[in-house]
């Protein structure tokens, strides 16, 4: 731990300065250096010493778990004994899901696509075979599953395999046609091959094709059944190394499935037929279906339908047989959805399903392949769902998924993370969600139950908020490394619904998805919830218990820049804000008293882009919406999105911010308090001193609009210049301007190409899921790089053009010193722009709770302004002992409630937290992070403590005050992947890790921290990968993990009987060990395959539980490397012996010639 005297900085002395720099590595951009700054004898001097207690050794960064569906899902595996179920994807990925609460991810290093899993079923094993033509041996007996074994074949191509129950030998077919065998133990290729031109006849004049069906017969192990892609099937005799019968079909195989006596077997081919064959008459089918085709009346075979991709036919001892099969609809109806049929004796099912089916598997209550199979259930993987259908009742009904899977129901378009939160909350969502449960799921319990979990050491709540693209809102439980959703809002119930064709007509800015959500904030305290929707409006919703019907209360807003082609012959005299005697004013007074430009034909004015319900609506328990506010059109320009957001309960505030200016609204009166461009909040404290220019020569002035002033702007930031204000009952509103016009006169080419767009075309066409919404990827040009990461959303305003406005990125509400060495603190707006500007604006607000329904709230502008470098993404306020201070909050009290008659209740408000610093002392510290820097002001002194340059190449995407370990400190993502976390105050560098690339633009947008360590992102469309950076968390992770493997009794195989087993087929042992050994079957050639031992041994099972299983492992591992070295060692040993023979008869030779021959001789 390391003081700070913050007196000695003040003093100006040197002592105790922090660390100089951060090593970012080469390119991190992140080598910043920190230095103390200011003057002495500044009032409200910090005289305390203040003890920091986070250091390095708290921090590390691991990745802890992965919620929702695997992203683009291809192979689909079960595991009968465990009841654990694998899915590979197509980016190297494995989910396996067990109970809720067993979720496991883990990925191929190639990143190769995974064509097929199989279970080593009981063994606590997983093979994967992937695109790159490797097959990977998974440990699952540890809770991070690890690789023991690889086998990259360099020469063929994998295409199919089958490991039979309970046999440690894996068939693996190619695309060449042949047939390899491995032996799962040691991973080593045996020297036993089935080539394809020794399986089809010699008369065969073409190439069947590859391999795609492998599988042993269930009346004898020692017969392998062999599907061609031709159309050929050959079932091969193990043993005699040959065929002992060859059938052939015109159409394609996709797949083969038994009967479980072995004695007859089904195919599913091209043309959507299913074949049914005979082991005694293999020359034909002796039943050939065509499902869904039409029968043709003339009696000629049923017309061809689509391919029937997979088919599994299964036996149950009281009833029919179930086939069921995927595909195979018919090609008249080319509009249908993707279909799994069910045929149960003459009764045929058709489930419709959402997405194309990629797999799927019966669920069947033996996993030996000779017994009557008894199928329960159908796991159907599609692209975007996984569902699992009921067999034991005749109307198939699904089971309820207790998996997070939908949580891209609609595309993810931004998170918001809480931990530690209050515990009421998640019980409070789970009651009023649990509602809107739906209705005829199966009744019987989720049959994928296996694997074991505990809720671990960590119990403090976790709510993770999504919001969607369709303008729907999911909390979500995520307490435990679990996720379960509590609670569905859809924000767009608040408006009315858009008739097909209507969109061109009406004020819409986006095409598609016009309810987007762009941005949220949440106070947990007092349930207050606020959305800012990609049509540029904003929801306020309060949380209540009981269903309401009421009309939706709805203001409007003029927030626009002013057109540059109009200028002013005289400055704007009026101040910038309403004098405080002014009443603020009504909706009607906000719209209905402007003067507005009217167009003939299309121009578009004072208009919102959506339209809300004017009747009154029914509102169920749950968060009810209280206002919606929405920006407008002005003079045929839409309004531009909204770039930052937020609410404060205790003062009954809520404000936003676009790339043209700031609103501040009273949510409790219901009116609009302030309205303006960015550049008048600064008042007179401009630090660039941007003063009115000298008037120009007379220009038509357009009718109707107010007086406009005309101000210069520094040529060095070739800024837009925001709007002048514009009186209106006391209220500032914004006249218009074109959207992204920059602070000189417009040239004419400028007019035309700022105007090419034409008047109320969309400046955007849609809003993209996730990140897209919000900017470009960062430019490298050096000139570029300041406006890289513009905040606003709009695509018309280009991240790269140099003339983007000052966006309004970040608002803070706090209690605060407003003003340099102010004695007490006071109510506060802090805002930061995207120009690094920081301005603080005093909230003057009634000085009873009596009072504050009926007397206005004046904004007002304290005249203080901070500078940082780079747009402002963060602020927080540290007390004088270094606490976080946390915002005013009001406590929670349901709006509705029974008691609620009595209108003078009194709101019960928090406003300093902790309440163990009642008088928060003379001075607090101020936090300001931005996309470049960090700094940190002491107040009301306004001196800069402390500066830590984050990053010179690169630029923050993230930054989060958060509490960890009872302490606090700052951590931020940088875009060049790079997560860091500096001490608060003193701004030290104490993690800097290279962890995350942004590849894409979806982690940019949904990144987030939290408190306790824990951050997350979305890291595909469908799946919201979590991370701790929190050494404890890190250390106690194993704990939380669920395991995969329990140890299970393998179920006793059924007896066959005297006469089954005497009439029934051989079903005789079958020894694969003396088959397909070394010693019989002698090696297989080196350059077929290349064995690589896998990272799972000792070091994967350091990771795994502890116990017997554990201790077995470490054992069976120990006994494999003694077994290799004696292996090793008995090698050299008979080559030293064969050395020493032949060393031994050449001597022999030698003494034999020479044996005879006198001494004079040789």
């Amino acid at each position: 731990m390391k003081k700070f005297n913050f007196r000695k900085v003040l003093d100006g002395l040197t002592a105790a300065s922090p660390v100089g720099s951060s090593s970012g590595g080469s390119g991190s951009g992140a080598g910043g250096s920190v230095h103390p700054g200011g003057t002495a004898g500044a009032a409200g001097t910090p005289r305390e010493e203040i003890q920091e207690t986070l250091t390095s050794d708290y921090f590390q960064i691991c990745k802890t778990v992965r919620h929702g569906f695997p992203y683009l899902p291809t192979a689909l595996a079960f595991d009968p004994v465990q009841k654990i179920l694998a899915i590979g994807t197509r980016t190297g990925a494995i989910r396996i899901l067990g109970r809720p609460g067993v979720d496991c991810y883990c990925q191929h290093e190639s990143g190769a696509a995974v064509l097929q899993l199989q279970f080593l079923i009981n063994e606590g094993a997983l093979v994967s075979a992937c695109a790159d033509d490797a097959l990977h041996l998974w440990n699952l007996r540890q809770k991070r599953p690890a690789i023991l074994h690889s086998l990259k074949f360099n020469r063929e191509r994998i295409t199919y395999c089958h490991l039979p129950f309970q046999s440690k030998w894996l068939y693996v077919g190619t695309e060449r046609g042949n047939t390899h065998i491995v032996n799962i133990e040691s991973f080593i290729l045996s020297g036993y091959v089935i080539m394809w031109n020794k399986a089809i006849e010699l008369s065969t004049k073409t190439h069947p094709g590859p391999v795609v069906h492998l599988s042993d017969s269930p009346r004898d192990e020692g017969k392998l059944l062999i599907g061609y892609e031709n159309g050929t099937i050959v079932f091969w005799d193990l043993r005699s190394k040959r065929a002992d019968l060859r059938a052939y079909y015109d159409e394609a195989i996709h797949s083969v499935a038994w009967h479980h006596e072995g004695k007859q077997f089904m195919c599913s081919h091209s043309d959507g037929s299913l074949t049914l064959w005979n082991l005694k008459s293999p020359n034909r089918p002796f039943q050939t279906t065509i499902p869904h085709g039409k029968v043709q009346r003339d009696g000629k075979k049923p017309e061809s339908c689509k391919p029937i991709l997979k088919v599994e036919y299964k036996t149950c001892k009281n009833s029919e047989p179930f086939v069921i099969f995927s595909g195979g609809l018919s090609y008249d109806k080319p509009c249908r959805r993707p279909s799994l049929t069910i045929m149960h004796g003459k009764a045929i099912t058709v489930l419709e399903m959402d997405h194309p089916i990629v797999d799927f598997l019966t669920l069947c209550e033996t996993p030996y392949p000779n017994e009557f199979q008894e199928p329960y259930a159908v796991v159907v993987l599609l692209e975007k769902d996984l569902i699992v259908v009921d067999l034991t009742q005749s109307n198939f009904p699904i089971f309820e998924n207790p998996y997070p899977i939908d949580i891209h129901e609609s595309p993810v378009t931004c998170t918001e993370y809480f931990a530690d939160c209050p515990p009421d909350l998640i019980p409070v969502l789970y009651s009023v969600g649990a509602k809107h449960k739906k209705q005829g799921y199966s009744n019987k319990e989720w049959p994928i139950s296996g694997g074991a979990w505990n809720l671990g050491a960590q119990t403090y709540p976790e709510i993770i908020i999504t919001g969607h693209a369709d303008g729907s809102v999911k909390f979500w439980d995520a307490s435990a490394i679990t996720l379960q959703m509590l609670y569905k809002l859809k924000t767009s119930k608040v408006f009315e619904k858009q008739k097909v064709g209507e969109g061109k007509a009406t004020a819409e800015i986006v095409e598609e998805d016009p309810f987007a959500v762009q941005m949220m904030y949440w106070c947990p305290e007092s349930r207050i919830f606020c959305v800012a929707g990609v049509s540029a409006y904003v929801i306020v919703y309060r949380f209540s218990k009981h269903e309401v019907n009421t009309e939706i209360a709805s203001l409007e807003v003029r927030l626009q820049c002013e057109v540059e082609d109009i200028i002013t012959p005289e400055p704007e005299t009026n101040p910038p804000f309403p004098d405080a005697s002014s009443q603020p004013p009504s909706l009607k007074s906000l719209s209905g008293s402007t003067n507005t430009v009217a167009c003939e034909g299309t121009m578009k004015d004072s208009i919102p882009c959506l339209s809300v319900k004017a009747r009154p609506v029914r509102m169920p328990p749950g968060y009810q919406a209280d206002l919606v506010i929405q920006l407008v059109w002005v003079d045929g320009e839409p309004p531009q999105q909204i770039t930052s957001l937020a609410v404060n309960s205790a003062y009954g505030l809520v404000a936003f911010g676009n790339c043209n200016g700031l609103a501040v609204v009273d949510f409790m009166q219901k009116t609009v308090l302030l309205s303006m461009g960015t550049l008048d909040l600064y008042g007179s404290s401009d630090p660039y001193q941007r003063q009115p220019r000298s008037p120009r020569k007379s220009r038509q002035f357009a009718a109707g609009l107010t007086e406009l002033s005309d101000s210069p702007v520094s040529l060095e930031l070739e800024r837009c210049k925001s709007p002048t204000s514009d009186h209106v009952n006391g209220h500032c509103t914004s006249p218009t301007s074109q959207s992204c016009s920059s602070g000189k006169r417009l040239s004419s080419a400028d007019v035309s190409r700022a105007n090419r767009r034409g008047p109320g075309r969309p400046p955007f066409r849609k809003a993209q899921s996730a990140a897209c919404m919000e900017i470009s990827l960062p430019v490298t040009t050096e000139e570029n790089r300041e406006n890289s990461f513009s905040r606003s959303r709009s695509s018309s305003v280009s991240s790269i053009d140099r003339d983007s406005k000052e966006a309004i990125t970040a608002l803070y509400f706090m209690e605060s010193f407003a003003r340099k060495n102010d004695s007490a603190v006071s109510s506060c707006l802090w805002v930061g722009t995207g120009l690094g500007m920081v301005i603080i604006l005093s909230l003057n607000l009634p000085a009873s709770d009596d009072l504050r329904q009926s007397e206005p709230v004046m904004v007002s502008p304290s005249g203080t302004v901070l500078t940082l470098k780079g747009a402002v993404l963060t602020f927080a306020c540290l007390d004088c002992m270094g606490t976080l201070i946390h915002q005013p909050y009001e406590v929670w009290r349901d709006p509705h409630s029974a008691d609620d008659g009595d209108k003078t209740r009194k709101r019960k408000l928090v406003m300093h937290s902790p309440s163990s610093s009642q008088d928060m002392g003379d001075h607090q510290f101020a936090v300001i992070c931005s996309e470049k820097q960090a700094k940190v002001f002491s107040l009301p002194s306004q001196t800069c403590l402390y500066v830590h340059n984050i990053t010179e190449t690169s630029f923050l995407l993230r930054a989060d005050v958060v509490t960890l370990c009872n302490s606090v400190c700052l951590a931020c993502f940088c875009a060049n992947g790079h997560i860091m976390t500096l001490s608060l105050p003193s701004l030290r560098p104490l993690l800097d890790i290279n962890y995350l690339p942004v590849t894409d633009m979806r982690i940019a947008r949904t990144f987030c921290f939290t408190n306790e360590g824990q951050a997350l992102y979305l890291s595909s469309p469908t799946e919201i990968q979590r991370l701790t950076y929190s050494q404890e968390m890190c250390d106690n992770l194993q704990d939380m993990l669920g395991d995969l493997f329990t140890p299970v009794e393998t179920p006793e195989a059924q007896n066959r009987g005297f006469l089954k087993g005497l009439f029934g087929g051989s079903g005789q042992a079958f020894d694969r060990e003396e088959l397909f050994g070394e010693a019989t079957a002698g090696k297989a050639s080196r350059s077929l395959a290349q064995h690589i031992p896998g990272s799972g041994g000792i070091e994967g099972v350091r990771g795994a539980a502890g116990g017997v299983i554990g201790d077995l492992t470490r054992a069976r591992i120990a006994l494999d490397e003694r077994g290799q070295k004696l292996g090793e060692l008995d090698e050299r040993t008979a080559s030293m012996m064969a050395s020493a023979e032949a060393f031994s008869k050449h001597a022999h030779e030698v003494m034999l010639k020479y044996k005879d021959k006198k001494w004079y001789q040789f």
